[in-house]
């Protein structure tokens, strides 16, 4: 991302042992022995991977006495490397340097690395060979000696030169026998990268807003749980940055691996230059090989020397910015790699990693993804205002115009940080114009590293659906845009995901195309290229040009699209008249694409252009739609807020309307009509007001989508939309005047998705049968003129009611019936006869219960009853549900009971906390709450549980989230395999028999010749002041030491108003592959917030074991066949370094991430939830 600032060097997590050491290394050897050969080698190995050492003829000036000089340079060095050669013994320089490097490496953890250049250890220990003739030389200058002082000092100093010697022979070394000298210097130079941690002592850069991201990579580094390679793809558009991030962890983890690689840059280098590709071959193989002096010319040929290279060493290499397959297959090769090595790459096509020829093999990688974002608000002003201020705030009076520019770059860091440095310095009034004059900037920096990602495009289709989204059909539904650009002959399928894949646009959950607003001005740039002065000369325009080139008269048949909201325009910028003339789009003979939004025009309709595919008119200021205006190639038609009254052809409209619409202006003959709309697929009248009458859908045979929302005076839609047999989107949403649904309705085959929503469909009781049409008609007494067909028939009593009659589409996939003020009895006994449906919406309607007939519906898979704020029970939904929605805002606390079917699928679950009833209330899987006094004597004794009726008379106040604190009877709580309570008291029950006085305890569970199947825990809690009584319920971490399993409990009840003292009892049922005897095991007590005054005053454990007996009924059997418990499936709960994280919000909030639910910290840094959660009640 983006480098804001470097960390001093000691403000870096190893820096503060060697902040005042000047060497990394000290050499020590024999000069005579190695100075030109192999000490010569290894100094500079060691200064090319940036490890200063100190070599003693580089760093003493000649003539000077060096035993200063030397001691000095050994206490400012971290390390030593001592090489003992054949005549090392011979100088005592040598050996005094030994003496002074063995002290430090006691006194200060000085590092000693021993080499054995072609000497025994031996022979060094035992002072043999060369190292006994020199010892036995120095000897005898003691013999030589005449003065008694000095022959007692040479004698001590000998006495600790033999001493060191034995003492650095003992040490682990280096042996060089038998070894190639340039592979065995290649390995001390990384065991002393590794050993000192080299990476981390440089300045590392502090990347804004990239904490999260670093994590991610971090825990994956650290993930040694695969044996196989792990390749970690990076994707975002360019400048998000994927680079700086990868730069970051490559600093900080390069060392640990055996070879390593950096390349940067890499699709550029490749199409740089016609050796482009052999260079970056070449740069990787001389990263984690020897290098190579010989000259490759043939890439094929430095593949497979790359290949056998990787598949020695465990690597770790960064392959940033990837642009195709071919290069990752030069560089990988396809023979795989060492098990261990790590790889990531960086690149904006998401599929293009697994495409390459590694994941060809049988044995595949591993593969993992991440996409970067943009920044959030908070960080985005901080990288701004870091490059323009020097400080992480703005000054004084450019609050605003730092809000804009920040809103400009919608996060994108590089973007952030060229402007930043572009404003340094500048004043308000340079600021407030720079975002205006970076618009018309084709050549900005910004641009030009977008524009890479567009020329990459593979053709030239996708490059013109690129450049239509991004001038036309941003914000737009992807459905709607891909049924207009396909009748644009342009290949939508292949070519959106190209896009998406590129990073280029985005299909948000509500399926509507986005882009990022500087990939769009990238694109809108391509297109001002082709006339840059002379904009009704290119292929589209919009905005503000699009009203100079209408008002001017200006279109060339270069245009082929042109959109222009004067809602959008700024009146300011607007000068005279804004009535525009429809002759100014008689030349544009190309146009297909039309937005006149809210436009004032004059004119005969007949100039409309004739090739429109698209015509958009909100605001339309007609009663009715022109027979002469040409709109017979028109395929989607959007006349949304305007004033018409009425649409369509021959409709048997009531004889008042008749005369009021003066329906005879708006027939013409049928043939004319039937050309007219001949083509048309979507229509779209959403928000006209004034429209009564729909019909005429026989001259729309190929209508696929009808959208009418909020058609408030719609009172009937005609009978003739069964001639509609493409149809397949029907949007009624708000039309709550609407007299009547066509009853042919239900003979339409291929509707998908019916949305009903607000339609005030609560007047009637709805059944659902699947009957005759002529056996409902007979039934309810309507007479109507129909054939007989079978269909899906929404069944109103009584008949006076709104829709007597509903008839739904058999093949119904989606429906929504949202606010209709729809209660439980409502709704019918059956649906099953909508074999198809997927999708059923009923949020915001007044069920109390889950309706029995949304149980029959056999293929349901999703299930939103979202705002439902009368609901209290949902009693086995289907089976086949992936996705149900109960949340809801308003803090009622009605829901109680959730039941599910064992067969139930995995399910992405959105519930409200706010919905949960604090006191006797059951949502299968997750929690159960019932009242102590109504759980039964039996179940109770399976916990270890006596002496506790005490409980049964005693009232406590609790609250979850930011609920309101009730009061209730003490309640026995149950979720993840724990039973708990809490209750006011002062002493802990008496079977608690292991006990502590701190918040935390350790044991060895006891030995039993039965089998422990639970742990009782207590903890009583107390408060230093009387007065406080509000307190946060601790956090629970059990490690079972023995096994390596961490459970960590959150508990359902976060806060309790009680007397000074209260108690906390949980029993963990624990199955052998959980806890078992001999286990080595400690509880410790959290707490959740600093701010909470209650501390442990005590704690204590018992043991339950089972009592050797068969018994016909496993009390404890229900609580068992939960799926989320201790022993059962806790996936989705563990985190990445290993611990369990047992929490509620894992399963409200199952998008979150460890750092948002404020987990982070119970964790090792950069831990995070290892799996997505998928909620499953019951065990199958």
């Amino acid at each position: 991302m983006v480098v804001l600032s470097e960390l001093s060097e000691g403000s870096s997590s190893s820096s503060s042992t060697h902040k005042c050491h000047t060497y990394d290394v000290f050499l020590n050897f024999r000069g005579d022995d190695t100075r030109h050969g192999f000490t010569n080698h290894l100094y500079n190995a060691l200064i090319h991977s940036n490890i200063t050492t100190f070599l003693d003829d580089e760093e003493i000036e000649t003539g000077e006495d060096l035993k200063p000089e030397l001691e000095s340079a050994i206490k400012a060095s971290r390390a030593s490397i001592i090489v003992l050669s054949k005549n090392y013994a011979t100088s005592t320089w040598c050996l005094d340097e030994l003496v002074l490097i063995l002290e430090q490496h006691k006194a200060c953890n000085h590092i000693v690395i021993p080499i054995f250049y072609h000497v025994e250890p031996a022979h060094v220990r035992k002072e043999k060979s060369s190292f006994g003739d020199a010892m036995a030389k120095h000897r005898q200058m003691i013999e030589a000696e005449t003065d008694a002082n000095n022959r007692s000092k040479l004698a001590q100093k000998i006495e600790k030169w033999n001493k060191a010697l034995i003492e650095v022979a003992d040490l682990k070394g280096n042996d060089v026998k038998d070894r190639l000298e340039v592979e065995f210097i290649d390995e001390i130079v990384k065991d002393i990268f590794r050993r000192l941690h080299i990476s981390s002592r440089f300045p590392l850069p502090q990347l804004i807003g990239m904490e999260d991201s670093i994590k991610f990579v971090n825990s994956w580094l650290k993930d040694a749980s695969s044996h196989t390679t792990d390749i970690l793809t990076i994707l975002g558009m360019g400048g998000i940055g994927k680079t700086s991030l990868t730069k970051y962890v490559y600093a900080l983890h390069s060392h640990e691996f055996d070879s390593c690689s950096f390349i940067e840059d890499i699709g550029r280098k490749f199409d740089e230059k016609s050796n482009g590709m052999l260079g970056v071959q070449g740069q990787l193989y001389n990263d984690i090989s020897k290098p190579n002096s010989v000259q490759v010319l043939d890439g094929s040929i430095y593949t497979s020397m790359i290949e056998n290279a990787l598949a020695r060493k465990k690597v770790f290499l960064v392959l940033d910015d990837i642009g195709s397959v071919d290069q990752l297959d030069v560089l990988l090769g396809s023979k795989g790699l060492h098990p261990g090595s790590k790889i990531i790459i960086t690149t904006r096509d998401t599929w293009l990693t697994k495409s390459c020829a590694l994941f060809k093999k049988n044995v595949k990688p591993k593969h993992a993804t991440y996409t970067l974002k943009g920044l959030f608000k908070t960080e985005s002003q901080k990288l701004l205002c870091f490059h323009a201020f020097m400080c992480n705030d703005p000054k004084a009076g450019y609050e605003e115009v730092s809000r804009k520019l920040v809103n400009y770059c919608e996060g994108h860091p590089m973007a952030l940080k060229i402007l930043g440095r572009s404003l340094h310095d500048r004043d308000i009034t340079y600021w407030e114009g720079y975002i205006d004059r970076l618009k018309k900037e084709n050549d900005s920096p910004i641009n030009t590293v977008l524009r890479m990602s567009f020329d990459s495009l593979p053709s030239d289709n996708d490059k013109e659906l690129f450049k239509h989204i991004a001038c036309i059909f941003v914000g737009m539904d992807i459905d709607f845009s891909v049924t207009i650009l396909e009748a644009c002959d342009i290949e939508t399928r292949s070519g959106i995901t190209n896009l998406i894949d590129r990073g280029l646009l985005s299909n948000k959950w509500n399926k509507e195309l986005t882009m990022h607003q500087l990939v769009q001005e990238m694109g809108r740039f391509v297109v001002r290229e082709e006339s840059l002065y002379k904009p009704w000369e290119r292929s589209r325009i919009w905005g503000h040009e699009s009203f100079k080139v209408l008002k001017d008269e200006k279109g060339t048949e270069n245009v082929l699209g042109l959109t222009l909201d004067m809602r959008m325009l700024e009146k300011e910028q607007l000068h005279g008249s804004i009535e525009l003339k429809i002759d100014a789009l008689s030349k544009m003979d190309r146009l297909m694409l039309l937005q006149l939004n809210y436009v004032q025009i004059t004119g005969s309709c007949k100039d409309f252009p004739k090739k429109l595919i698209w015509l958009s008119m909100h605001g339309f200021p007609l009663k009715y739609v022109p027979l002469n205006l040409p709109l017979e190639n028109v395929v989607a038609l959007d006349l949304s807020y305007s004033k018409i009254e009425s649409f369509g052809i021959s409709c048997s409209y009531p004889q008042r309307l008749l005369k009021r619409l003066k329906f005879q202006q708006l027939t013409g003959s049928c043939s004319k009509a039937k050309k007219l709309l001949g083509s048309l697929k979507i229509l779209n009248l959403s928000f006209c007001e004034q429209l009564s009458i729909l019909g005429g859908f026989d001259h729309l045979p190929k209508l696929e989508r009808l959208i009418l929302k909020g058609c408030i005076g719609l009172l009937e839609v005609c009978e003739s939309i069964e001639q509609c047999f493409e149809l397949v989107h029907i949007d009624l949403s708000y039309c709550d005047k609407l007299e009547k649904l066509p009853r042919s309705l239900g003979k339409l085959k291929k509707v998908k998705t019916l949305l009903l929503n607000g339609c005030y469909l609560s007047e009637s009781r709805i059944n659902v049968r699947d009957k005759k049409s002529s056996e409902i008609v007979k039934a309810n007494n309507i007479h109507i003129n129909t054939t007989t067909c079978s269909s899906t028939v929404i069944h109103a009593m009584p008949s006076y009611s709104k829709f007597s009659v509903i008839s739904l589409p058999r093949f119904l996939v989606s429906l929504s019936l949202k606010n209709n003020n729809l209660s439980t009895e409502s709704f019918p006994l059956d649906m099953s006869c909508l074999t198809m449906l997927k999708e059923l919406y009923l949020d915001e309607n007044p069920i109390v219960s889950l309706p029995s007939c949304v149980r029959t519906l056999p293929r349901l898979e999703t299930l939103s009853m979202r705002d439902c704020n009368m609901l209290t029970s949902v009693e086995h939904p289907p089976h086949t549900l992936t996705v149900m929605n109960l949340y809801s805002k308003p803090n009622k606390h009605l829901l109680r009971k959730v039941i599910f079917d064992p067969q139930m699928s995995p399910l992405k679950l959105s519930v409200g906390w706010r919905m949960m009833a604090p006191s006797s209330s059951e949502f299968e899987g997750m929690l159960k709450i019932q009242p102590m006094s109504g759980v039964e004597e039996k179940l109770l004794h399976c916990l270890g549980w006596t002496k506790v009726d005490f409980l049964n008379r005693r009232l406590v106040v609790t609250s979850t989230g930011n609920a309101t604190l009730k009061e209730s009877e003490i309640q026995m709580y149950y979720e993840f395999g724990i039973f708990s309570t809490i209750y006011e008291g002062e002493e802990m029950p008496d079977w608690i028999m292991d006990k502590s006085m701190e918040p935390s305890i350790s044991f060895t569970v006891p030995s039993s010749p039965n089998n422990l199947i639970g742990l009782n825990f207590c903890c009583l809690l107390t408060s230093p002041f009387p007065y406080y009584k509000f307190f946060y319920l601790p956090l629970i971490k059990i490690s079972n030491i023995t096994k390596n399993l961490t459970w960590i409990y959150d508990h359902y009840i976060e806060k309790v108003n009680i007397g000074g003292k209260f108690l906390t009892l949980s029993h963990w049922m624990f199955g052998m592959n959980e806890m078992v005897c001999g286990d080595h095991v400690n509880i410790t007590i959290l707490r959740e917030r600093p701010d909470d005054f209650a501390y442990t005053k005590e704690c204590g454990v018992s043991f339950v074991y089972d009592d050797g007996e068969e018994k016909e009924e496993d009390l404890l059997g229900y609580y068992k066949s939960w799926n989320h418990i201790i022993g059962g499936d806790l996936i989705g709960f563990q985190s990445t370094t290993g611990e369990y994280i047992l929490s509620k919000w894992r399963i409200l909030l199952p998008n979150l991430e460890m750092d948002q639910l404020s987990y982070g910290y119970l964790c090792e840094e950069g831990a995070n939830f290892k799996d997505k959660l998928y909620f499953k009640a019951l065990v199958s």
